[in-house]
């Protein structure tokens, strides 16, 4: 697996990892993590659909 971890050890640093942190605190790291990736998406997507000579028209005018 992994580095020559295997599933006891991933499932023991998991239970660390619950007992160190909490469940409220782990699922709030993920629910960010979530709406980040959501936003970097977005924002990717976002970049597809400007065309490129937009771009260079923005940047010629914010020159000036």
């Amino acid at each position: 697996m992994i580095g020559g971890l295997g599933w006891p050890e991933l499932l023991l640093i998991l239970a660390v990892v619950l007992l160190v942190f909490g469940v409220g605190r782990i699922s709030k790291v993920g629910s960010e993590l979530g709406k980040g990736i959501s936003a970097f998406r977005q924002g990717i997507q976002e970049g597809k659909d400007t065309p490129e000579g937009d771009e260079e028209s923005t940047k010629e005018s914010t020159e000036e």
